[in-house]
């Protein structure tokens, strides 16, 4: 499983260790990844993702699950996450012209 957060593309970073005697070896920074369950108010169903923790709080800062998606560009998402929000904007979609 790759750690990518389907939310924010956030990814494993690479650096250096560097010692005392400033000796230099490679290490990767990851994203601390947290598999969440989110419910969708639109859907009215819940979504299993795997979540950075960033983008986890960005969730719950912007308002839940479906403004964070609607606001978001889907090059950030992962497939799974575009077709949930193809979804979500249909319904809202829906929900406006009623």
């Amino acid at each position: 499983m790759s750690r990518v957060c389907e939310l924010t593309g956030k990814g494993r970073q690479v650096g250096h260790n560097v010692s005392h005697a400033n000796n230099k070896t490679k290490r990767t920074f990851l994203p601390n990844l947290q598999n969440v369950t989110l419910i969708s108010d639109a859907l009215g169903q819940s979504v299993k993702l795997r979540v950075s923790t960033h983008g986890l709080r960005s969730v719950e800062h912007v308002g839940g699950l479906d403004n964070w998606l609607l606001k978001t560009s889907d090059d950030k998402l992962s497939p799974k996450v575009r077709k949930l929000k193809r979804e979500i904007a249909k319904k809202s979609a829906e929900a406006a012209a009623a």
